[in-house]
């Protein structure tokens, strides 16, 4: 059978589900940031798959990546062209299965789908916040993410699931509450950014602020910064894919001609590929959270923040159990650096499983159907269940 499988065949749906919404931390209870700064009222969006058993202990909790958003599976509308981002591996007899978890996901603050971030009105100005809006961090995340567990009275979390930034978050999760996390699968992430991975989302940043749109952030009432951002997201794609997956896709094929036209344009598939990626973004997102998310991604650092500069030190916070997932064709995450934390968590005689995934397809690997993943997941996942 081949490692990648049809979306078609990849099981049933979870069908129609709703997007829920949060609000706490209204004044003088605001939220505080790792910044020194505090916000409120906070509103999370989010979603549940499955059902809640009596005991609350079937509970996964998803976190996404920096572009995604709370809608990880099934449909808002039947006619609706595409489910949620994760579909595939959400669902009855998925992976992650909604026959018998009660699956959540929600948006990060700082986003732009539904969560409190730099789009949202600041109800002390009647305007969106833009740039006024405070830096975050993943720790902030999280925060926020417990104050909703705490609203869905939820206190144990049988595992926590998340790839890139959402592994992060998973990490976070397991240092800040090891309590409430019996287990956790980190996919495709990093304890903290590489100097390569900073620079990247410099340059990206860089090219939304240098849009003459952007206007310091404050460009709600006006033109937003489109082609910043569409400069942004074809930058930070590229991360995403890896040498092989692009040559095979793309190789040096050019555009609708036969031959070079000497003009400047997208000649190269590839050129024609990473336009349409980058105006596809800038419909659904904003240029503004794209700044604070990759920022909040840049600063996170596992064994400074918990562990004076020891990763060991900083695991020995953590009482999960683990599964680490790594894929070999991601340049932007290593696969040694997935192996930095495993021999990290072993120092602390966790129980960590650890699985480098041959993929071509890059860091964006985690994201695409996979009989591989699905089956690390599940039989993972089956096994803690059992335990508990």
């Amino acid at each position: 059978m081949s490692e990648y499988i049809d979306q078609d065949q990849a099981g049933v749906s979870v069908g129609i589900v709703e997007k829920c919404f949060f609000t706490f931390a209204a004044p003088p209870d605001r939220l505080k940031l790792e910044s020194g700064a505090s916000i409120g009222p906070v509103t999370i969006a989010y979603e549940t798959c499955g059902t809640l058993n009596p005991e609350k202990s079937n509970v996964i909790l998803v976190l996404h990546a920096l572009s995604g958003d709370s809608h990880m599976a099934g449909y808002y509308d039947p006619k609706d062209a595409k489910p949620g981002w994760w579909d595939i591996m959400v669902g009855p007899g998925k992976g992650i299965d909604t026959d018998k978890y009660f699956v959540i996901c929600s948006n990060i603050i700082g986003s732009c789908a539904g969560s409190t971030g730099p789009a949202s009105i600041n109800p002390e100005t009647n305007k969106a916040y833009g740039t006024s809006f405070p830096l975050i961090t993943i720790g902030d995340m999280v925060e926020a993410q417990k104050a909703l567990m705490d609203y869905l009275g939820i206190s144990t979390l049988l595992s926590l699931i998340g790839g890139s930034v959402g592994g992060m978050q998973v990490l976070e999760w397991c240092v800040r509450y090891p309590d409430m996390v019996t287990s956790a699968i980190p996919l495709a992430t990093t304890t903290r950014h590489s100097a390569l991975a900073i620079a990247f989302n410099e340059v990206a940043r860089q090219a939304i602020m240098a849009d003459p749109n952007w206007n310091q952030g404050h460009y709600y009432s006006g033109k937003k910064p489109d082609m910043g951002l569409a400069i942004a997201r074809m930058i930070g794609h590229i991360t995403y894919l890896s040498d092989e997956s692009m040559r095979l896709k793309f190789g040096r094929k050019l555009q609708n001609r036969s031959a070079l036209s000497f003009e400047f344009g997208a000649e190269f598939q590839v050129e024609s590929y990473l336009q349409h990626q980058g105006n596809k973004f800038i419909e659904r997102f904003d240029a503004n959270s794209f700044l604070y998310i990759t920022k909040a991604a840049d600063y996170f650092d596992l064994a400074v923040q918990y562990g004076s500069g020891s990763l060991v030190k900083a695991f020995s916070l953590c009482k999960s159990k683990f599964l680490v997932v790594s894929y070999t064709s991601d340049w932007l995450y290593p696969t040694y650096q997935s192996k930095e934390m495993v021999k990290a968590m072993k120092k602390n005689n966790l129980d960590v499983s650890f699985c480098e995934i041959d993929a071509q397809w890059g860091h964006d690997a985690f994201l695409l159907p996979s009989n591989r993943l699905d089956n690390l997941i599940k039989g993972f996942l089956r096994g803690v269940s059992d335990e508990t």
